[in-house]
């Protein structure tokens, strides 16, 4: 059985044209921009508008991946989409972002990992394209989070934003991929840690959507050390390191996290690829818009080691290693 790889062949991102200064929530909530770039890092992020669906920014995203892959939407036969922001309780938002493709044949589910769910998803198809099942997939993380925000709470109001980024990726054999394609994933869930990252509704239990709920420090805490963990399950499965990857794009919760994750695996500040400060946390879009923004003004190129890291409510954390 010949060996497979899952290469990157597009990236692709959207953004809502609505943008959230810290100066505009002042007017809303207590808070300042001093308050919120000294403990986050977050400046701005976008909003969707009244009439935006996740799966409009989904499509958005993905129909820009394809474009950067020099694909069309018929060459796509799986399509899995993280998010935790769905438009509906069901059908999974994937297959309205299948059908605005036009796309008939193959498989579209949703996947829910919160903040994790672009690395759980990177991992999920991975499989699949290895295992022959499937030719390409698009990898979608969406989110609409402005819907679940309780904006009179001002320790979570000013994180969040919406956005959705996509990768296409293609199952190549592996001598044909020239080292190319995801070289590990490494995914963890502990959900001892439930209540300290949650939203507050559900259709079995309250019937409503509910609020996102959120013990920051308590999230702050455990964050560095999870991702940490799987980073270092990374490298030893792949005998890479923090000297050897070229790019680290975390998950863009808050700068502080982020920039203690790098001290403590020892890479380098100039490595990291950060967009919180415009984007703030998109929860499941933030890696692939991150992507998107690195790829795009020529930082990530063809061949460079690309690291990937999230933690979300659950929790939920993990990380995949993929050369460009």
């Amino acid at each position: 059985m010949t060996d497979i790889r899952s290469v990157v062949r597009g990236v692709g991102a959207y953004l809502p044209a609505r943008t959230l200064t810290n100066a505009d929530l002042a007017q809303i909530v207590d808070t300042s921009d001093e308050w919120i770039v000294q403990r986050t890092g977050i400046r701005e992020r976008h909003i969707a508008a009244d009439h935006e669906l996740t799966s409009d920014l989904a499509l958005h995203a993905a129909r820009a991946a394809l474009a950067d892959a020099g694909m069309e939407p018929g060459d796509i036969d799986l399509i899995v989409l993280a998010t935790s922001t769905p438009d509906n309780t069901f059908p999974a938002t994937a297959v309205s972002v299948q059908a605005g493709l036009g796309v008939t044949q193959g498989a579209a589910f949703d996947l829910q990992a919160v903040c994790s769910g672009f690395v759980f998803a990177v991992a999920t198809a991975d499989s699949f394209l290895r295992s022959g099942a499937f030719k390409r997939a698009l990898v979608i993380g969406a989110e609409t989070f402005s819907r679940i925000l309780d904006w009179s709470d001002r320790t979570t109001c000013v994180l969040f934003g919406d956005g959705a980024g996509a990768l296409v990726l293609e199952g190549v054999a592996t001598q044909d991929a020239g080292g190319r394609g995801v070289l590990t994933t490494h995914l963890r869930s502990d959900g001892r840690h439930k209540n300290k990252l949650y939203v507050d509704g559900g259709v079995s239990s309250t019937k409503t959507v509910g609020f996102l709920r959120m013990e920051g420090r308590e999230v702050f805490r455990h964050a560095v050390g999870m991702i940490t963990d799987v980073i270092v399950d990374a490298f030893e499965a792949t005998g890479e390191s923090a000297q050897t990857i070229d790019w680290f794009v975390p998950h863009q919760a808050n700068r502080r996290i982020i920039d203690a994750s790098a001290v403590k695996l020892g890479i380098a500040p100039e490595k990291v690829v950060v967009t919180v400060d415009r984007h703030g946390n998109t929860s499941a879009a933030s890696i692939p818009l991150a992507l998107a923004a690195a790829h795009a003004d020529g930082r990530i190129k063809t061949g460079d080691l690309v690291l990937l890291e999230a933690m979300g409510g659950g929790f939920t954390w993990g990380s995949a290693l993929i050369r460009w």
